[in-house]
């Protein structure tokens, strides 16, 4: 598959990569995610700031960089790379893309906010009966006056602890998992009746419960009162730079085992000397490689019809599901029981690729929304 780049892409590639080596190496990581608040709130100011990238797939006219899905692209794989926590999938690309994809009269001002690093949002769609469902929402907002009034649970919301705003589904009308009826509303965290239990991931990573109690909003909160086809649109472009991610995970997965087997010496000579681990490896270069492939894909089919988009983001995350899997575990099994411990990177990357497999859609469901699609099968 031939994929170029621009000049300008290919720029805000080594922008990011510069960055981050010089500022996110794996010791100062470890450190921020041990840390009470589990980031740091100075390297998101220099991403708005210093870097820009906050702006990458946002418009000149909202004071972007004029980018859009492929620069998206571009950062999450590095971000993947150096194991980054900073919100940016859950506020740049979620919550910009609701933003870009809606008709919320409040939409400029908030990617404004999104660019220079004041607004961190964080995607409260999931429910603890739901699975992968986007629909299945027990979550109500029911209209009050000019306003509404949510109330319902949302479980897993990534980067809760650090969010200013919450983008949350909420049924607006219909049966618990009717297509219709999927209100999203954008709230302040510190709203009363919003309750949080914040606790860390396996991944490095922090997310919360959230709990809505007759939380009273404004009109002007309603994004969409009818928008399980918005959601839809908005998630796939999260799964593409989520699935970014994942190739940037895979290549230091790779290149780590990699590196360690020309060390790690046995009978005398370096155990990639071995030709079964020489297979090994072209086998993991190879998945990976396939990773790449199917997420370039998918990203350029973000532009296509709803179904031809769903399907080329279904097929990458399968695939990219089953790189993580057979990437990972042979990276562990390589480096043996040292491979899990903390203070060696592996195990970190790992656990990432191990959690990202699971995020927005397992490979079960994922080929099952494939073939779904595929044969014109109702959700």
């Amino acid at each position: 598959m031939d994929f170029s780049f621009s000049e300008e892409q290919s720029m805000l590639r080594d922008t990011v990569a510069s960055y981050l080596q010089d500022k996110y190496d794996f010791e100062t990581r470890r450190k921020a995610i041990r840390s009470e608040s589990g980031w740091r709130p100075e390297v998101w100011k220099a991403f708005a700031e210093e870097l820009g990238i906050l702006g990458a797939p946002f418009s000149e006219e909202h004071g972007g960089l004029g980018g859009g899905a492929i620069d998206n692209m571009i950062v999450m794989e590095e971000f993947g790379k150096a194991l980054v926590v900073e919100p940016y999938l859950s506020t740049v690309v979620i919550g910009g893309g609701f933003m870009k994809h809606s008709s919320y009269a409040g939409a400029g001002e908030v990617i404004g906010r999104i660019i220079e690093g004041g607004a961190v949002i964080s995607f409260a769609y999931a429910e603890p009966q739901g699975r992968y469902n986007l629909a299945d929402l027990k979550t109500t907002a029911k209209k009050d006056g000019g306003g509404w009034v949510l109330n319902g649970q949302k479980a897993v919301v990534i980067g809760a602890p650090w969010a200013t705003h919450l983008i949350v589904t909420a049924r607006t009308g219909g049966a618990q998992r009717d297509a219709g009826g999927v209100g999203v509303f954008l709230i302040e965290k510190g709203l009363l009746g919003v309750a949080t239990r914040d606790y860390p991931t396996v991944d490095g990573q922090r997310a919360s419960e959230v709990s809505f109690e007759n939380v009273s909003v404004p009109a002007s909160a309603l994004i969409s009162e009818d928008g399980l086809a918005l959601v839809e649109k908005v998630t796939d472009e999260a799964i593409a730079a989520l699935c970014a991610e994942a190739v940037g995970v895979q290549r230091k997965l790779h290149e780590g085992t990699l590196e360690y087997t020309r060390q790690r010496k046995q009978f005398g000579v370096p155990i990639a000397s071995f030709q079964v681990l020489q297979h090994r490896m072209v086998d993991m270069f190879m998945a990976m490689e396939q990773a790449v492939s199917m997420t370039y894909m998918a990203t350029i089919k973000l532009t296509e019809s709803d179904a031809e988009r769903a399907k080329a983001i279904s097929a990458a995350k399968v695939q990219v599901g089953r790189s993580n899997k057979f990437i990972g575990q042979n990276a562990i099994q390589l480096f043996g029981g040292m491979g899990m411990t903390d203070e060696v990177s592996i195990g970190h990357y790992f656990k990432r690729a191990t959690m990202i497999e699971g995020q927005f859609g397992s490979v079960d469901h994922h080929l099952k929304r494939y073939e779904d699609l595929s044969f014109g099968v109702a959700a």
